[in-house]
């Protein structure tokens, strides 16, 4: 923050369309007490409020639909008392008081955007309140102590006087950081914890939201690239003659992943795009087919992979087992298939260059881009438009998007808008790995778990990324055996093992990321056990959690509002999950049919313990949004490959739940005064392995593999 007042009044009344008085706090080289955000978090970096009393939140979180756009002002405002009616929200530029506050860059992800700020956001309105309480008293000549705010305004109640933070907002920047500053008590906030109305709403409903699509720049050309149909393939030859004579095209440029198509617009470039006649050395990625990689990794689930967790006697526990079981479970690559396809603006000048696009991974991206065009990050400046979906796409730790539409840039070299079509995404993306699980358990006489063999077979996510340095270890990434090396259930001999093969298929995170996959693993081999003692499902797994486990809430929670044990209609039944990702704890319990042999999910009753909530309607948002995602991909997901090629392209081929298979979701929250944790993903893993259970308890059999329409359910 280390600029003069001039430009910063400049900067933000730029911003703003007019005149805005904001706190300006350079730095002063101090800390807060050890209990608040350090000074790097001053309050002008996320409050801006203009002499008419409107007050800007500057967000360092994408707005993908999660709805950080009103849970961290949310935070703000409770320390703050701001008038809420008058709270706007802007995307924060890329700068270091904007990282996120566990790891040194800018990031949404990892459901950690209302966790990591619970205590800087709280801090930043309260400094800021503090600063506008001081203002007032030094000018009314009264003790600080004498003075309250409400609703936007500081009020001297033995003198009746008041003023609005408006008025205040130029005298308080002046004032040096206090030293330290009191937060509010949980029994004492005003805000935090009840039902909030979005601030994104009225522009996402009247059309005036801006996304990475709705962005255009003078003289700007929309780009269309031609990508190796084969992972790792390159560009043998071309010949652009017809795609050249389109009315319309500007430029046919060969760039590093393919060849791209300049054009005034987007039908344009995709039709000249159409016509290129392009030769490709599609290299070792056109080995790859669907059946014989799964064929591999379960040969490969046979064998001892690397030890992630290892407990007990597993040999022994395995021998002297009562009754055992053993299964082998299939897991597809799966597409992000968010609403909105890829998209990013640039323009590249000799010395800066400006991007606008919806981005998860600021830092990451800019650095990225900088290489990129040989600039210095700080000459790179990206614009965050909202997100229409992000699901983990959005924050690829190769910059994929980003780095491809600078390179376009500079092929072209005019501003350029590259567009992905949604055919493009699906079938040259970077998808949830697929993975092929084996397990052996058993339990004793008593019914008892004794002994669990887990294997797990899939590629790293991580390895490769500058994230590996503390995501990996020993050769195992953590993220493919979270929620199986952290079973919470009490089984004495136990072992989780994996293997990690490589392929030319670019993976990354997909919402929920390893817990995708593990928790339907888990949770239906309990199940498996639960069935083999000839116990409840619900009470097998009370019987073997730790007493004081937060997953015992949460599913008794759901099994008691969803009247679990009781009489149901004819030709339906109950299956439950529990399953923790995120630091937070969520049991589906759900309700399904078969009609005309297709299985139909009625209802699903779900209970979260995800800490303190900031805004219970987001919670039950998230919640039943995860939920939709979840079953999107158990019942219809699947990225499957032939020679290479990926054979699904579109939502005809790759379809989310329609309407007409949308299940009745009723969404419980635990009173919780633990601090907040995550929501945005915690309701995708238990919804597969719940609806699973339901159908063994329906029709006797166990679902293994994913989507549930490949398996028989007659």
């Amino acid at each position: 923050m280390n600029v003069t007042r001039r430009k910063f009044l400049k900067d933000t009344a730029a911003l703003m369309g007019g005149l805005v008085i904001g706190f300006y706090l350079p730095s002063r080289g101090r800390a807060y007490a050890a209990d608040l955000s350090p000074a790097k978090y001053p309050p002008d970096a996320f409050i801006h409020i203009a002499p008419d009393d409107q007050i800007t939140i500057i967000v360092n979180k994408s707005e993908m639909g999660q709805g950080v756009y009103t849970s961290l002002p949310m935070l703000i405002n409770e320390e703050l008392e701001a008038d809420w009616n008058r709270i706007g929200v802007e995307s924060a530029p890329v700068a270091a008081v904007y990282n996120h506050t566990h790891m040194p860059m800018q990031l949404t992800g990892g459901s950690s955007s209302v966790s990591s700020s619970w205590d800087q956001m709280r801090s930043v309105g309260a400094v800021a309140r503090t600063l506008l309480v001081r203002a007032a008293a030094e000018q009314w000549g009264v003790p600080e102590a004498e003075c309250h705010v409400e609703n936007g305004h500081v009020m001297h109640a033995k003198s009746g006087r008041n003023s609005s933070y408006g008025k205040l907002a130029d005298a308080a920047a002046r004032l040096p950081l206090p030293d330290r500053v009191e937060l509010k008590e949980p029994k004492d906030f005003k805000l935090i914890g009840k039902p909030t109305r979005r601030l994104d709403t009225p522009a996402k409903t009247d059309g005036s939201a801006k996304f990475g699509l709705d962005v255009y720049l003078p003289g700007m050309l929309t780009v269309l690239v031609a990508r190796s149909p084969v992972f790792g393939g390159k560009v043998k030859s071309y010949n652009a003659d017809d795609a050249r004579k389109q009315r319309g095209v500007h430029g046919i440029y060969q760039v590093p992943t393919g060849i791209a198509v300049a054009a005034d617009g987007f039908w344009t470039a995709k039709t000249a795009r159409d016509l290129l006649q392009i030769e490709w050395d599609e290299g070792d990625g056109a080995r790859l087919s669907t059946p014989e990689m799964f064929a591999e990794y379960l040969e490969l689930a046979k064998r001892p992979g690397l030890v992630a967790r290892h407990d007990g006697d597993l040999v022994q526990g395995l021998k002297s087992a009562h009754r055992t079981v053993s299964a082998e479970y299939e897991v597809p690559y799966l597409a992000h298939a968010a609403m909105e396809p890829l998209n990013v603006v640039v323009d590249l000048k000799p010395d800066h260059c400006v991007i606008w696009t919806g981005t998860q991974a600021q830092t990451m991206d800019r650095a990225a881009a900088a290489r990129v065009a040989g600039l210095k990050p700080e000459q790179v400046e990206i614009h965050t438009t909202f997100l229409g979906g992000g699901f983990g796409r959005r924050a690829n730790p190769r910059s994929d998007f980003v780095t491809e539409a600078v390179q376009v840039a500079m092929a072209v070299g005019k501003p350029v808008k590259v567009v992905w079509t949604r055919e493009d995404d699906m079938q040259g993306g970077n998808y949830r790995p697929m993975w092929a699980d084996r397990i052996e358990a058993g339990i004793d006489k008593d019914g008892k778990p004794l002994a669990w063999k887990h294997t797990i077979v899939g590629q790293s996510i991580i390895e490769g990324t500058p994230f590996a340095a503390f995501m990996v270890h020993g050769g195992i990434d953590a993220t493919s055996v979270e929620g199986a090396a952290t079973i919470p259930y009490l089984i004495p001999n136990l072992e989780v093992g994996l293997h990690s093969p490589k392929n030319e298929v670019p993976v990354q995170w997909w919402r929920s990321v390893g817990h995708s996959h593990t928790a339907f693993v888990v949770e239906t081999m309990m199940d498996d056990l639960a069935q083999l003692a000839g116990r409840d499902p619900v009470t097998y797994r009370l019987a073997f959690l730790p007493a004081d486990s937060r997953y015992r809430g949460v599913l008794k929670l759901a099994a008691d509002k969803s009247d679990w044990g009781g009489k149901l209609p004819a030709g339906h039944a109950h299956g439950v999950a529990v399953h923790q990702s995120f630091d937070s704890f969520v049991a589906h319990v759900a309700e399904v049919s078969l009609e005309d042999g297709r299985l139909r999910v009625h209802r699903v009753v779900s209970a979260v313990d995800c800490g303190m909530v900031v805004n219970p309607d987001g919670v039950r948002q998230q919640i039943e949004s995860a939920i939709v995602y979840g079953l999107s991909a158990a019942l219809h997901g699947e990225i499957t490959l032939d020679k290479g090629r990926v054979v699904q392209s579109n939502f005809n081929d790759y379809p989310p739940l329609r309407f007409s298979e949308m299940p009745k979701i009723d969404v419980h929250i635990v009173k919780s005064s633990m601090p907040p944790s995550g929501i945005g993903e915690p309701g995708t893993p238990p919804i597969a392995p719940a609806v699973a259970n339901a159908v063994f308890a329906l029709t006797g059999k166990r679902l293994r593999r994913m989507p549930f329409g490949q398996e028989s359910l007659a």
